[in-house]
């Protein structure tokens, strides 16, 4: 078994346009955390709140907080949208940005 077993993970995104950017927030079992961006690299932090706050700041939401309304007031439906699906880190690099209506 390892860490990744243990983890807790939480996906984010941004909008710029008609593009959606995704982060996936990973909440280790000893309280760190760490964020898969969108250009694949894996920042560290001391607390799943510090990660919180640092894509609070980079205008993220969490993707499991929006609801239909929310997200058709972004100019999609949550029946359209899924977060980006991959066997590792490497595999869902090139599915961190989505063209909304098509694909990045």
């Amino acid at each position: 078994m390892n860490d990744h077993d243990n983890a807790t993970d939480q996906w984010w995104l941004a909008q710029l346009g008609g593009t959606l950017i995704w982060a996936r927030l990973r909440v280790r079992p000893a309280g760190t955390a760490e964020v898969l961006d969108s250009d694949g690299n894996t920042l560290s932090y001391d607390s799943e709140d510090t990660a919180r706050a640092q894509l609070f700041d980079a205008e993220f939401v969490s993707f499991d907080g929006l609801d239909e309304e929310d997200a058709l007031a972004r100019g999609f439906s949550l029946h359209e949208v899924q977060p980006p699906v991959g066997d590792d880190d490497e595999a869902l690099r090139d599915r961190m940005v989505q063209l909304l209506g098509g694909r990045a």
